[in-house]
């Protein structure tokens, strides 16, 4: 009877990790656009005015609300929000690996082509300008990756007297990368770079 509910149990659908169902989860479109033949992807500047991160380069995307049927949906609406973009207008190819940068945090990448004529009416309030890179210039140039060390620092109330080694217990150190690609005036790094370059890795 317990192994038979514990089969049940495991056949059922599961988040992708644990703690995706209280993590802050975002979606972003990775935007695909033709320009005399030959294709580009797409990019925004942020608006300087932006309370977070302005001036930064981004897909269009962020956090998945509570009306959103899916992560799709949260990417599809961000990108008619941001761009102006009909949302039935975007040819969805398909989708990457979620991005887990923490327990805490998670982003859904999605593939799509959005027609140049579209884009004529973007959000000034969120976005700042919009501009591409052809496809074949990222196939062909390498991006450069920094470290940024973590180390972890517990409260001053850690309960030490609870595990082993006290405060002498030796904490797992860690490094995250920070990849950058250089186009042109622009400079794109953080998740950014980090998706772009997962996608750019897919492709080849």
């Amino acid at each position: 009877m317990f192994l038979n509910h514990l089969k049940g149990q495991l056949a059922k659908p599961q988040p992708l990790f644990l703690g995706e169902e209280t993590a802050f989860r975002s979606a972003v479109l990775i935007p695909l656009v033709e320009k005399e033949g030959e294709w580009h992807v797409l990019f925004e500047v942020r608006a300087l005015t932006m309370r977070k991160q302005p001036g930064d380069i981004s897909f269009p995307g962020g956090k998945i609300d509570e009306a959103d049927a899916s992560p799709l949906a949260a990417a599809l609406r961000e990108t008619h929000e941001e761009l102006g973009v009909d949302r039935q207008s975007i040819q969805i190819l398909g989708n990457l690996s979620p991005f887990v940068a923490s327990p805490a945090f998670v982003v859904y990448p999605f593939i799509g082509i959005i027609e140049q004529s579209e884009l004529t009416m973007f959000n000034k309030d969120e976005v700042e300008e919009l501009f591409t890179v052809p496809l074949n210039w990222l196939l062909t140039h390498e991006p450069y990756v920094h470290f940024v060390p973590f180390e972890p620092k517990p409260s001053v109330d850690f309960p030490y007297d609870k595990i082993a080694n006290g405060e002498n217990y030796e904490w797992r150190t860690s490094r995250m990368e920070e990849w950058f690609y250089e186009y042109g005036n622009y400079t794109i790094w953080g998740l950014t770079a980090r998706l772009l370059k997962h996608f750019v890795e897919k492709l080849k």
